[in-house]
């Protein structure tokens, strides 16, 4: 899983921080293992010095997590009074999920990847303020020059470790990356794909002037929304499930 945050500056940097909780929590509630692979931090900001995130990459194991996690892909929109303002002004922000799945050996071997097309980056593990994980350049940043997709992975210790990690990445993205462009050759026949885009929101989290959750897919709402946000997401993952 792939967290961005996206328009709303600060605010979606925070936002972004809560959703990695969210699904964090909801995981747990699953019983699915995760860990955070890559984690690019913003600016503090606010009274409390709060530490947004730019980017992450979660990993997630357990039985059908694919399944129960894969239509989560798409922009969550956050309306709250911002922490960050001084005259707590109502502020929206939005994060962009992408769900992934790990490929497989056979899939792998489908796609080849060229040593040449492939540029290695390595650089120090830094946490929130510049806090060295790791005092060697350990983490791995990959990028495919055909495509310019870029993946990165900090979780481990050895720099080999994180360069697995980067490269399953990277395959599940040039995999995505394969299906969705047979998909749009069968878009005629088919109708339209929907895209992951900016526009694209799927859910909204309304904390101010009221609280709900709503799927604007399902039409599924809920004015709990701090035990949504505690990861309590069932209702709404089986509702587009079905």
């Amino acid at each position: 899983m792939e967290i961005f945050s996206g328009a709303g500056g600060i605010d979606a940097q925070d936002w972004a921080t809560i959703l990695i909780r969210m699904f964090q929590r909801y995981c747990e509630r699953k019983g699915f293992q995760t860990k955070v692979i890559h984690q690019s931090f913003g600016e503090a900001g606010g009274p409390e010095g709060r530490i947004g995130t730019k980017s992450a990459t979660l990993e997630i194991k357990g039985n059908y997590a694919y399944g129960f996690l894969k239509k989560e892909t798409g922009v969550h929109r956050l309306v709250r009074q911002s922490p960050f303002s001084a005259k707590k002004l109502r502020h929206t922000s939005f994060a962009l999920i992408e769900v992934l799945p790990e490929i497989g050996k056979k899939e792998q071997g489908e796609i080849k990847i060229k040593d040449e097309d492939l540029k290695l980056d390595t650089f120090r593990s830094s946490g929130p303020g510049g806090q060295y994980v790791n005092k060697r350049e350990s983490a791995v940043r990959l990028t495919h020059i055909p495509t310019g997709i870029t993946v990165s992975s900090q979780s481990e210790r050895l720099q080999g470790l994180n360069r697995d990690k980067a490269m399953k990445v990277l395959f599940a993205k040039l995999y995505q990356l394969r299906e969705a462009e047979k998909k749009e050759e069968l878009k005629e026949i088919k109708g339209g794909i929907t895209s992951a885009s900016w526009g694209n929101q799927i859910r909204s989290y309304v904390l101010h002037p009221y609280k709900l959750v709503k799927d604007l897919r399902t039409g599924v709402e809920n004015s709990n929304v701090e035990d949504i946000l505690d990861g309590n997401l069932d209702e709404f993952i089986e509702a587009e499930l079905k």
